[in-house]
């Protein structure tokens, strides 16, 4: 057999405990229930079949009487095994000779040739036991040979990529020697000490089975069993095994650095596009307010009352959005570390909406707002449901176009409030609306003074709330974010539930 590289050949002596055994019969053999199983249904059996006879004597002949018997012991050889049988048989031929042979009732016979017949049966109960116990053993062997193959033609082309194959293979090797745990065990750089990097099985500390094989692959891997002795033939299969363990365990480090790769990557291209958005989105608002600034500033220039008017309002709008773009860093930063703060209390959407409407005023005269009156508060944070809608606005009016106005609609359910906020504009490619809510998602918002971050707030400031928000098409062509949150009266509602039902 080739060894595989790094992978140390079983020995007999890594089988811990317990010398291998030269043959695998013993484990072909019945178990001790299997046996009383079987003495059971002999008793039983002879027992029916002896009062059966009997109350049917002089039906059959004492021929016909023997060959049930034999049949009856074939029968119980194949449940309880070899020793049962030849037990059986004797007993058989016992209660033939006290309730069929003359003289009756008594263990003496009196014809030389029903002596003959009854030594004959029992010799051929004997044999057909032998005959039934090989013949089970045999096809025992095979279904085991056929098992092992499967074994080593599955581990040989099996796909050892994902992280749990290494569970999976460690899980397999428990069931196939019956083990109470196996487990991949790794030596820690520097100090030496072997811990586990994966186990499948387990047993109360203390209270663990023997261990019976310690299998080292490599300086620095080894597979370690407990459970019942293993047996000579055990040793190719086990080879299998700890070869597939390594794979799966190389191939789970290299996954690890993939993912811790493809994680840095991640990480590179948003602070890529972070950089290259706050160097536009600080840099403009900062030169509009540098400018208007520096024009109010000169004293040989005489400002006209609207001139002036018109630089205080370049200074407040370009403030407002250089205050938007680090409220939006900031609250993306809260998001990711988790330390965001919710304070629940019952609140109007109506006075919510139009707060946001205050807050916006891009807004003056671009937006529709369809929100009744009576709608049923719900149970939000105020501050947090502001800074929501005023995203949602504000990337309505970015995308939104200039034809038609933007629509804020919203309705009651019976457990949650629903709004939307639609746009008539160009809409998101279908391939872009998987990735509509992930931070610095395109060119175009920055192109439009956004870092692409809006959206991400929003989501993450509604699901803090137990709330969903969604994209979905405008029908006509645009964007429609779907907002649902929990009615103040009634209990939150389930994420997944209201997600499901959008």
């Amino acid at each position: 057999m080739r060894e595989e590289p790094g992978i140390t050949h079983v020995r007999a002596e890594d089988l811990l405990d317990e010398a291998a055994p030269k043959s695998r019969s013993p484990r072909l053999g019945l178990t001790r229930r299997r046996q009383l199983t079987g003495l059971v249904f002999a008793v039983v059996l002879l027992a029916l079949l002896t009062l059966l006879l009997d109350a049917l004597e002089g039906v059959l002949s004492l021929e016909g009487q023997v060959l049930l018997y034999l049949v009856a012991v074939i029968a119980i050889a194949v449940v309880g095994g070899i020793v049962v049988g030849v037990a059986c048989g004797v007993a058989a031929a016992v209660l033939i000779n006290f309730f069929f042979v003359e003289p009756v009732h008594e263990l003496t016979i009196a014809d030389p040739d029903q002596a003959v017949a009854l030594v004959v049966f029992v010799g051929v109960a004997a044999s057909v036991s032998v005959a039934v116990e090989v013949a089970r053993r045999r096809l025992q062997a095979a279904e085991q040979a056929r098992a092992e193959a499967e074994t080593l033609s599955e581990l040989a082309g099996a796909e050892l990529e994902k992280e749990e194959t290494l569970h999976g293979v460690l899980e397999r090797a428990r069931k196939a020697f019956r083990m109470e745990s196996v487990a991949l065990k790794v030596r820690q750089r520097g100090s030496g000490e072997w811990i586990d990097a994966e186990q499948a099985g387990w047993a109360p500390p203390g209270r663990e089975a023997t261990l019976r094989f310690d299998v080292p692959i490599g300086p620095h891997l080894r597979m370690v069993g407990r459970g019942p002795a293993l047996f000579a033939e055990d040793q190719r299969i086990l080879e299998a095994f700890a070869a597939a363990a390594q794979t799966a365990y190389e191939g789970r480090q290299l996954s690890g650095k993939a993912k811790e790769a493809e994680t840095l990557e991640t990480v590179d291209r948003q602070r890529t596009a972070l950089l290259a958005g706050v160097g536009h989105d600080l840099r403009t608002p900062l030169a509009g307010i540098k400018a208007a600034a520096s024009s109010l500033r000169q004293r040989d220039v005489d400002w006209s009352e609207s001139d002036r008017d018109e630089l205080l309002a370049t200074i407040e709008e370009s403030t407002d959005r250089l205050s938007s773009v680090v409220n939006n860093l900031l609250d993306a930063s809260r998001l990711q570390a988790g330390e965001l703060t919710v304070q629940a209390e019952v609140v109007s959407l109506v006075e919510v909406v139009s707060a946001a409407l205050l807050a916006q005023p891009d807004a003056v005269g671009k937006v529709e707002v369809g929100v009744p009156e009576d709608l049923p508060p719900v149970r939000a944070d105020r501050g947090l449901l502001e800074r929501v809608l005023v995203n949602l606005i504000d990337n309505a009016i970015r995308h939104g176009g200039s034809s038609e106005p933007i629509e804020i609609t919203a309705l009651a359910g019976a457990s949650s409030a629903k709004l939307a906020v639609i746009d008539h504009g160009r809409g998101v490619a279908r391939e872009e609306e998987a990735d509509i809510f992930e931070p610095f998602r395109s060119a175009d918002d920055r192109q439009l003074g956004g870092l692409g971050l809006g959206l991400t707030v929003a989501r993450g400031f509604v699901e803090a709330m137990d709330g969903v928000l969604v994209a979905d098409r405008t029908p006509g062509g645009g964007m429609t974010m779907r907002l649902r949150l929990p009615l103040a009266a009634s209990q939150p509602a389930s994420r997944d539930a209201a997600a499901d039902s959008e």
